[in-house]
């Protein structure tokens, strides 16, 4: 998203997020500044108790009981509402902080494969995380600000009555303070959007390197992913200084100009107390109101600092959640008949991930119902693409992908990928239990379910012998099990959906070849009865589909037998020889004759 970081139109939008969602909770902030003005009015009450406790106590010769009786009252009542008013600054801003969160999860998983694709998962998880702290952080000063500006209102009103002349020295650094505020929310908002980019990118680096790491040490790499760490951290480190020499160009004047009133009021104001026209009392409160409100005016600079933060992050987040998912469901979802369910037609289908070159052209393709077929082609003729059609990651441009006789883009997307099971050739395990991971498609699936599943895609005896069992939990990605044994565990997990297509997608590609029997057998025991998709180029696994199609320039250019196309079809002996040296090359020893 190549935009203006300083537009305009984006802070505004970023900014009406945040009031709608403000909206949702305004019984709770209500609350929050409602106790908030208590504990200013319990503020703004000490000073002026204690005006009159100097002259009607100390001076008059009064008893200082009642009115040391009614500052106490005063503190209680300020002290209670601070921590009440802090609760629910927090309880709400944590509160906002959830919603946002759980909103930005589900719109993500709502988005389309392809905006995955493009997508940086450093940026997306510094969304995720960094931006909504600095936007939680900022709901918190909400209403404690509010209660701030509540006593400067206040404080300001009792010194005008008290003492009109006195008040506008005391107060004129006030319009400075408001130009230095100006100023500095101006420059430093484009200053922290920067820090926040320059933090997303970082987060990208190091999200590469854990998830890559074993290509990173494969190849010796550590010193190239280093450097780049090194580049994205310097750059996090000037960023972030430029908006710190930004800060502390401005916030020490934000501090400093109120202190320069109370250095008048005590010159002025002494001098009115020695010629008569002043109490002592007077002075003493003028001055301690002239104290209290040093802190609420830092605290704003502070807010404004926390404002431009929060503003850069809501900008972030506006733009990710303005992003319209490309795959929806459609308004009126059509169910396939249950006597055509499990048939598969690709009619005429166009699709390229770039438009302008096609993958697919007007590609047909029929598959009957617990029919199996074989996907055979040379890399990038597009394979993997039916399946990421079928499943709808992507919309065709042209054509239509059918199920039970029903175009896809007419079903919805929950429907759809009930009927549908993918084994990808990555498989991906969470780094939770064997039983979970089977169970994934299905969490309330019982123990026998599971474990029928697991002896269907041969992996029930190999479960067993792991330390826990179906409760072993297995590493990140699951990486701790070995290829065969993911893959086994990625059809069970496909076959506990009980699909009514399955695709298996070069389910057998990573997997030694010394175990690919065990996985053909798997793939044979789930095949059966159902319609199937087997992407794969090895001979013995396209042995188990009842026929094989051949895709070449975008479409299909033969279909028949395996033995068959091998006697009557050059090039599918071509690609079949291709795939043999690629793999012959892979299998060869390092420094071999």
């Amino acid at each position: 998203m190549a935009l203006d970081d300083d537009d305009p139109e984006r802070r505004a939008r970023g900014w009406r997020l945040l009031g709608a969602l403000l909206k949702e909770q305004r019984r709770g902030l209500a609350v929050g500044v409602t106790l908030g003005v208590a504990w200013s009015a319990g503020k703004v009450a000490v000073p002026q108790l204690t005006r009159w406790a100097v002259d009607r106590g100390i001076v008059a010769g009064g008893s200082l009981w009642w009115w040391s009786g009614l500052i106490l009252v005063a503190g209680v009542v300020v002290g209670i509402n601070t921590g009440l008013r802090r609760w629910y600054a927090f309880r709400e801003s944590r509160w906002l902080e959830t919603r946002l969160r759980e909103r930005l999860y589900a719109h993500l998983l709502a988005l389309h494969v392809g905006f995955h694709d493009r997508a940086q998962t450093g940026q997306l998880m510094i969304r995720a995380s960094s931006d909504l702290q600095l936007i939680q952080g900022f709901v918190v000063m909400i209403p404690l600000t509010l209660s701030n500006l509540a006593m400067i209102v206040a404080v300001v009103v009792v010194l005008v009555i008290t003492d009109p002349v006195l008040a506008v020295v005391a107060l004129a650094p006030l319009p400075l303070v408001n130009l230095m505020v100006r100023r500095f929310s101006n420059r430093v908002h484009p200053a922290v959007l920067e820090v926040q980019a320059e933090q997303g990118q970082l987060a990208s680096v190091v999200e590469e390197t854990i998830a890559g790491v074993r290509v990173v040490k494969g190849f010796g790499a550590e010193g190239v992913q280093a450097a780049k760490l090194h580049r994205e951290a310097d750059d996090v480190r000037r960023a972030s200084l430029r908006a710190a020499r930004i800060r502390s160009r401005y916030l020490p004047a934000i501090d400093l100009l109120p202190s320069l009133g109370l250095i008048a009021v005590l010159g002025l104001g002494g001098h009115r107390v020695l010629d008569g026209s002043m109490t002592l009392g007077e002075l003493v409160a003028f001055n301690a109101y002239l104290v209290l409100l040093v802190v609420p005016l830092r605290t704003i600079g502070m807010t404004v600092a926390f404002g431009q933060r929060a503003a850069a992050a809501l900008v972030r987040l506006d733009d990710l959640l303005s992003v319209q998912p490309a795959i929806v469901d459609p308004a009126h979802p059509v169910v396939p008949p249950a006597n055509a369910a499990g048939s598969v037609r690709f009619d005429g289908v166009v699709f390229g991930y770039d438009p302008e070159h096609p993958v697919l052209r007007h590609l047909d393709l029929d598959v009957a119902p617990g029919t199996s077929v074989a996907i055979v082609g040379a890399t990038a003729s597009g394979k993997s693409t039916l399946a990421r059609l079928l499943l709808r990651f992507y919309d065709v441009q042209a054509g239509a992908v059918r199920i039970g006789g029903v175009d896809v883009r007419q079903m919805s997307l929950a429907d759809l990928r009930r009927r549908v099971a993918v084994v990808f050739e990555d498989t991906l395990l969470l780094h939770d239990t064997v039983y979970a991971n089977i169970a994934f498609a299905r969490p309330s699936a019982t123990r026998a379910e599971v474990e029928h599943a697991a002896r269907l895609a041969g992996a029930h005896e190999f479960v067993l012998e792991l330390p826990d069992g179906y409760d072993t939990v297995v590493g990140e990605r699951g990486l701790s099990l070995s290829g065969g044994q993911r893959q086994r565990i990625a059809i069970a997990r496909a076959v506990l959906a009980d699909p009514e297509v399955l695709v298996l997608d070069d389910a057998t590609s990573a997997v030694d070849p010394s175990k690919e029997h065990e996985i053909r057998m798997a793939m044979a025991s789930v095949m059966t009865g159902r319609t199937t998709l087997v992407i794969a180029h090895r001979p013995a696994t396209l042995a188990l589909a009842d026929e094989v199609v051949l895709i070449g320039d975008g479409a299909v250019v033969a279909r028949g037998r395996h033995e068959d196309l091998l006697a009557s079809e050059p090039r599918y002996g071509e690609v079949l020889a291709s795939w043999a040296v690629v793999e012959h090359d892979d299998a060869a020893p390092v420094g071999g004759d």
